[in-house]
């Protein structure tokens, strides 16, 4: 008698579950797509949130690129130590003579090409419109100085 109690038993908690599971797929398939309209919204909040803090930001920038006196013409120059050594190498000059050219000492010039000291913003500018130049121009400013 236990058999067939436990193969009935057995039976009922199969279809119990089968039609649990029916049930529940419904429930399963809207909670899914609930889950993915919460991820979306998320994302947009995210996004909208950091729309006001990017206008600020680039705001804050323009204000403060507008205070400074010839602001409108600046341009952010990057430095290379190895590229300005470089370029003292191609023209075949010391490193004297080279700082002549943008009023520092050669000192200074050898000391930005080790990379141990970096060089002021009006410096590199000078550096910056030194490379624009012909190696006729200068060596006419070379001589001039």
């Amino acid at each position: 008698m236990s058999n067939a109690y436990a193969a009935l038993k057995s039976e009922m908690v199969r279809i119990a579950r089968r039609e649990v599971r029916s049930e529940t797929a419904v429930f399963k398939k809207t909670i899914g797509q609930h889950r993915a309209a919460i991820s979306a919204l998320k994302k947009k909040i995210d996004a909208l949130e950091k729309a006001p803090r990017q206008t600020r930001k680039s705001a804050t920038r323009a204000d403060a690129a507008a205070a400074r006196p010839g602001a409108s013409e600046t341009v952010q120059r990057r430095f290379s130590a190895a590229r300005l050594g470089a370029h003292r190498a191609k023209l075949g000059m010391s490193a004297a003579s080279y700082g002549k050219l943008v009023g520092m000492s050669g000192a200074s010039v050898y000391l930005w090409e080790k990379g141990e000291v970096r060089p002021s913003a009006e410096v590199i500018e000078a550096l910056a419109k030194l490379k624009e130049m012909s190696r006729e121009q200068i060596e006419e400013k070379l001589s001039q100085a």
